[in-house]
């Protein structure tokens, strides 16, 4: 919403005045002017800088989802009788880079207030290195399993990366294009699993399912040293995104806070465990080279996730979210019916609609964390708080949220690989961890309508 002192400024932009003017630019690429609900500003400077900012955000966030998952692939090159990994051990070695994952997404969302947008995602880019050259030096016939797991918990550096990308954007856009730029940083960053997997299936199709399998690590290593330079130059750090403290505290005292980080459990949670999981889910359900479709799920889910902020933006998010749910209550049981029919067509067919599902419902669920601050905004402004004031703070709470949210949501895939290794070891196949999700799913499905849907909650209308 454009303030009267949004309007003085914007009546001020002329197209004379160079964009490093309007944006009262700084040393060291800060922005001190950021106005993105302002028309003008918007259309005159405001869009291009965002656009710009989130191609290398994308960029920066997809080399970090690959990295985060690169383990998913590489314990599909190290077989049993060469290593002497079980099935339990291997779901060990991609558990831990999901736990550490989420724990990181906390502190990194709120490094941005710290450190600047451009400046964070320099500095979490580059941490990157330490993982992919630890794997390179030690991943090795006869290195132990407990190595190996400090190794791959590293790894969960890369999952931070979307939180402070995701809070990072946020900043950048007006609330009437918020679903869709999440969308695209999100859906950008999240095809990075689909990527390092695609990749692993090009090196064994090339070389063998015997090559060693560091040379992912080959391909990775120069790629970080590249996203890390491309977010030194091209990208940008707001002023006003530095003004965020407090901002933890306050948001943790909503109840909304909480219900939206359980909802992406079931959907960014369900979509990051079955990247992790779905090669060995693969493999122990007899599959010979579950490298070649591994892949397929987590691609169709991140290239969807658009979709879900889109029809977020166009109907109300919490509907979208609410028939998602329902939707994937149905389909996993279409998953558990394939697998007893041992149909592997059509159990990759069913995993990979469920896959696609995710993708739409992280959409449709963080389109849900500006709106219902955007509201919260609204129903202040019509009691005569100071628009300016309540714009700021609405944004705030919102990246604050998109941190909360993330990495509560990204323990949720800790939560599906355990559901995995346990249904496994139990019975030796992935029967309970199916019946677990389908009673997880119903459940989010009755809260999205009970708490936001119901049209008696008037104050979170459009949400």
């Amino acid at each position: 919403m454009a303030t009267d002192t949004n309007a003085t400024t914007s009546g001020q932009l002329t197209e004379q005045a160079s964009d490093d003017e309007l944006l009262q630019r700084r040393p060291h690429r800060w922005i001190d002017r950021w106005l993105p609900e302002d028309q003008q500003f918007w259309e005159t400077v405001g869009s291009r800088t965002a656009r710009r900012n989130l191609i290398f955000s994308i960029l920066s966030e997809h080399i970090g989802f690959s990295v985060w998952t690169i383990w998913s692939v590489l314990v599909l090159f190290m077989p049993q009788k060469t290593y002497g990994f079980s099935v339990s051990d291997k779901f060990l070695l991609t558990t831990t880079p999901a736990a550490l994952g989420s724990f990181v997404r906390l502190p990194y969302t709120f490094a941005i207030a710290k450190f600047g947008g451009r400046n964070w995602t320099v500095i979490s880019a580059g941490l990157l290195l330490i993982p992919s050259v630890l794997a390179l030096v030690l991943l090795k016939p006869g290195v132990s399993l407990d190595t190996l797991l400090v190794v791959t918990a590293l790894a969960g550096v890369g999952g931070g990366n979307f939180a402070s990308s995701m809070a990072n954007i946020n900043n950048f856009y007006p609330q009437r294009l918020k679903g869709r730029a999440l969308g695209l940083n999100a859906g950008g960053g999240n095809i990075g699993v689909a990527t390092v997997q695609i990749a692993g299936a090009l090196i064994i199709a090339a070389f063998g399912a015997a090559t060693d399998p560091r040379v992912l690590l080959y391909i990775y290593i120069p790629l970080v040293l590249v996203v890390t330079a491309t977010a030194w130059t091209r990208m940008d750090n707001l002023t006003e995104a530095t003004n965020d403290s407090g901002a933890l505290r306050e948001v943790a005292r909503h109840r909304h806070t909480w219900i939206i980080s359980f909802l992406y459990i079931g959907t960014f949670g369900s979509f990051i465990g079955f990247g992790f999981a779905f090669g060995q889910v693969l493999a122990a359900s007899g599959v010979a080279h579950p490298i070649y479709v591994v892949w397929l799920g987590a691609f169709v889910g991140s290239l969807i996730r658009p979709v879900g902020g889109a029809l977020a933006d166009r109907f109300r998010g919490s509907t979208v979210t609410m028939w998602n749910f329902v939707a994937m209550t149905l389909v996993s049981g279409a998953v558990l019916a394939t697998s007893h029919a041992k149909s592997v067509p059509l159990f990759v067919l069913a995993f990979t609609v469920l896959f696609a599902l995710t993708g739409v419902g992280n959409g449709s669920v963080y389109k849900m964390i500006p709106a219902i601050f955007h509201a919260r905004a609204v129903t202040r402004l019509s009691e005569g708080a100071d628009a300016k004031q309540e714009s700021f703070q609405a944004r705030k709470l919102a990246s604050a949220l998109v941190g909360v949210a993330g990495a509560v949501g990204a323990f949720g895939g800790v939560l599906v690989q355990i559901a995995f290794r346990q249904s496994f070891l139990s019975t030796g196949t992935g029967d309970a961890a199916y019946i677990a999700f389908i009673a997880f799913y119903a459940l989010c499905a009755v809260l999205t309508w009970a708490v936001y849907v119901r049209s008696s909650h008037d104050s979170l209308i459009g949400v």
